[in-house]
């Protein structure tokens, strides 16, 4: 284990990550919100602290190793979460205790979305900025980033890569060259945000709404600037960009970057993951549409229109609202909450266990039942017609498993600081899937919970956003072995 390069890497990345403090300092002074301190004094501590752990180690050399890798990952999420709760931590409004804004902070960059905040609209406009900004630079993955600019810093990149990035697949690269797939993957990224942005600002919202929520909307985080998220704009032209760039944002960066590379978007229909996505979607709105409108919940438009914002929105993940999905009858906020445990496909901004994983899980359960009437037969596992290595069926399944254990022991643990059944089996769900809105007591904000609680969901929230793997290895002796 490299400590010395590790200590390095980290101490750069804070030092880089300090940038990102900037933006917010000039719309404080521009709307004279009186938080300009908090973000000076938060920059001059990443700095600070970011330095203090590069200087001593900062001629060290050498390429990370994949324990180097999986330790950089969680210590940079980590350690990020708390350098970046320090400007919520300074600022008068909000006041927010430590373990707030460490909440926060981490819910912000693992685009969980849950918040503990309330009278949103009436925050400091650089507060609001600020949490749309750690979302977005949450969303693709700052490691990622990092990645495109550590061939300047003499550090190799690959381990982080394969670290960071979601899905059960992790070597494949859409360039030769491992900064060239970053680099890739951040142009699609920032595109898809400019044309959100325009998008919303077309559709009626003020500029600095549109930013804002197109930060939150590619990043698939589920932030706003107001209590009543994208409902208080009321349009349904805004609400159908909305959903158009969360589906997009929840697919796979690699269908992107092909269709940018080939001018084309019929790989999208032959893909089957993607294929598989639409349909969970679909099916979502129509039994929803149809759900609510037989109930007289609502009229049969505006059934249509809750339904596909809502499902598509839980669904992916973003976690954005135009109304009370968790009032709706029946089954309907069970049913979507379990959706978002499909969430995003691979390698997109989307959390939950991905799209592919679910495939894989359901073509491998039937062909168990093919092999209880042929025993003998040899019946591979295909995914569009090629068939999948078992190393990586036998690594879905171990994913699965280890998720519903930690998704348990979890639940187990917030019942036992008090919450009851409903509303800590949704508070996980929210958190381990990075989604963002719960039911019962989480069902609009995290507030009433207690700090206890709070730690054990931002614990959630990261293992959500590296996958629970990422994290768990950590924990075990085999890996500090030499």
């Amino acid at each position: 284990m490299h400590f010395s390069v590790i200590l390095r890497v980290i101490g750069l990345l804070v030092m880089v990550f300090s940038v990102s403090l900037i933006p917010p300092i000039i719309v404080s002074i521009i709307y004279s919100d009186g938080t300009v301190h908090a973000f000076l004094y938060a920059l001059a501590i990443n700095l600070l602290g970011g330095f203090l752990l590069w200087f001593p180690v900062r001629n060290e050399r050498g390429e990370l190793k994949i324990r180097d890798g999986f330790l950089v990952t969680v210590l940079f999420w980590t350690v990020l979460g708390l350098f970046g709760s320090v400007p919520f931590f300074l600022a008068d409004t909000p006041n927010l205790t430590f373990t707030d804004a460490l909440f926060e902070s981490i819910s912000g960059l693992t685009t969980t979305g849950a918040t503990i905040l309330t009278g949103i609209d009436d925050l400091p406009k650089s507060i609001l900025f600020y949490r749309q900004l750690l979302t977005w630079l949450g969303g693709m993955g700052i490691i990622v980033l990092a990645v495109a600019i550590m061939p300047m810093l003499g550090i190799g990149g690959m381990q982080l890569y394969r670290a960071e990035t979601p899905g059960p697949v992790k070597d494949t690269k859409l360039t030769p060259r491992i900064a060239e797939t970053a680099k890739a993957l951040w142009f699609i990224y920032a595109t898809l945000t400019s044309v959100c942005a325009l998008g919303y600002w077309i559709a009626g919202m003020t500029l600095f709404d549109a930013i804002c929520h197109s930060f939150s909307t590619v990043a698939i985080g589920g932030f706003s600037t107001h209590d009543a998220s994208i409902g208080y704009f009321d349009s349904v032209a805004i609400e159908m960009i909305c959903t158009f760039f969360m589906i997009v944002s929840a697919c796979n960066f690699a269908l992107h970057f092909y269709a940018w590379r080939h001018k084309s978007v019929w790989h999208y229909f032959k893909d089957p993951e993607a294929r598989f996505f639409l349909f969970i979607l679909l099916s979502t709105c129509v039994l929803s549409t149809l759900v609510l409108a037989m109930t007289s919940t609502y009229d049969w438009s505006s059934s249509l229109r809750y339904a596909v914002f809502e499902s598509v929105s839980i669904a992916t993940t973003s976690g954005f609202g135009t109304t009370d999905f968790s009032s709706w009858p029946h089954f309907l906020p069970f049913l979507l909450i379990v959706t978002s445990f499909v969430g995003g496909c691979a390698s997109s901004t989307g959390g939950g266990m991905k799209v592919i994983r679910i495939l894989l899980i359901l073509k491998q359960g039937v062909r168990e039942i093919q092999r209880l009437i042929h025993p003998s037969a040899v019946i591979p596992v295909k995914v569009g017609g090629k068939a999948i290595n078992e190393r990586v069926v036998s690594a879905v399944w171990g994913f699965f498993s280890a998720y519903l254990l930690v998704y348990v022991v979890l639940m187990i643990g917030l019942m036992a600081t008090g919450l009851d059944q409903v509303t800590a089996w949704s508070a996980v769900a929210a958190t381990l899937n990075n989604l963002g809105p719960g039911l019962g007591d989480v069902a609009s904000s995290f507030t009433s919970v207690s700090d206890p609680a709070k730690w054990m969901l931002c614990f959630s929230m990261l293992l959500g956003r590296l996958e629970v793997f990422t994290l768990l290895v950590l924990f075990t002796p085999m890996f500090w072995q030499k």
